[in-house]
């Protein structure tokens, strides 16, 4: 199990990971702030990238904010650095 910290703007034109925020990347999210619609799509959007399912993907921390933690099953950190490194450059 990975854990990974982002950093969502919620309401962009396309989702995707944009870069980073100090040491956590940042999540650019089509979906606005509104039931939890940002959330979902941050679900998705980490699922397609790492090669999961969403439902392997938990929002633990920051339901209400735009710093979120996520654990991730089926993969683990050094899997998640990588791919992040390789999406978005080293941070």
């Amino acid at each position: 199990m990975a854990r990974l910290v982002v950093r969502v703007r919620p309401g962009a034109r396309r989702s995707g990971f944009t870069g980073w925020y100090g040491d956590h990347p940042k999540l650019a999210v089509a979906a606005p702030p509104v039931d939890g619609a940002a959330n979902d799509e941050c679900v998705r959007v980490i699922a397609t990238t790492f090669g999961v399912r969403p439902r392997d993907v938990r929002l633990v921390i920051g339901a209400a904010s735009r710093t979120k933690h996520f654990e991730i099953d089926g993969v683990d950190d050094a899997e998640v650095a990588d791919a992040l490194d390789r999406l978005i450059g080293a941070g």
